[in-house]
């Protein structure tokens, strides 16, 4: 399980593992040496994860570790409140789980800024694209990271608070697989495109971003075109 069962205990409690992730990340004291601003460490970002998606789970603790983990491969340290950073990322989520809240609030990106894209493959995995040079990072949970967290912690029976203790333990070669990638983005999906609006020939509705297709010489909306996920009652 990668998450989706509420916690009813909330964060764990320190005497169950406030623990090391590196210094540099846990050290609640540490401030950002260029900005004189002080970063936020796992705990601080699961408490506001809590309170912005209803509960704590092990999907949870997932996807704030895996965002903290992709912000630093890319040497992005606050893109929620500086205007450079968060300018300069783009996150694509491959799963529409509790994870999937986690990443955005540590990114800060959002479906609405266009900084965040959706990819509904089902797998527990992001991708991190820093606009301002082009180098990309995908970041997966392992399969193994399950096992792993009930041979560490078999004396907990309740399998959402085993993992989420667990995956805060983990050193993140046993928990993430890492990988360099290469994401094409083409102008119609960087945040802030301001392209044409095209008119439906079928239905009259405004289409953006390019997203309308040409069928039989006409320029049709993709729900016109055949592609509907509704129907009219």
């Amino acid at each position: 399980m990668y998450g989706g069962e509420e916690s009813s205990a909330g964060i764990l409690p320190a005497s169950r593992g406030r623990l090391a992730l590196g210094a540099a990340r846990e050290d609640a004291s540490r401030d950002d040496g260029a900005r004189g601003t002080r970063l936020m460490t796992l705990d601080d970002y699961l408490r506001e994860a809590e309170v912005a998606h209803g509960h704590l789970c092990a999907g949870q603790v997932l996807g704030v570790r895996l965002a903290m983990l992709g912000l630093e491969k890319l040497g992005i340290a606050d893109p929620r409140g500086n205007k450079e950073d968060r300018k300069r990322l783009v996150t694509f989520v491959e799963i529409d789980r509790c994870a999937t809240d986690a990443i955005s609030l540590v990114t800060g990106c959002r479906l609405g800024k266009r900084a965040l894209k959706f990819r509904d493959w089902g797998k527990m995995a992001a991708t991190f694209v820093d606009v301002s040079t082009g180098k990309a990072i995908r970041i997966a949970a392992k399969e193994s990271s399950k096992a792993l967290a009930r041979a560490m912690h078999p004396e907990i029976e309740n399998k959402n608070q085993q993992q989420m203790l667990a995956y805060r333990e983990m050193p993140e070669d046993d928990l993430f697989t890492k990988q360099w990638v290469k994401v094409e983005l083409p102008a119609e999906e960087f945040p802030g495109y301001k392209g044409e609006r095209i008119v439906c020939a079928e239905c009259g509705e405004g289409i953006n971003f390019r997203r309308e297709v040409l069928r039989d010489g006409r320029v049709l909306c993709r729900a016109c075109s055949g592609e509907q996920y509704y129907e009219a009652v």
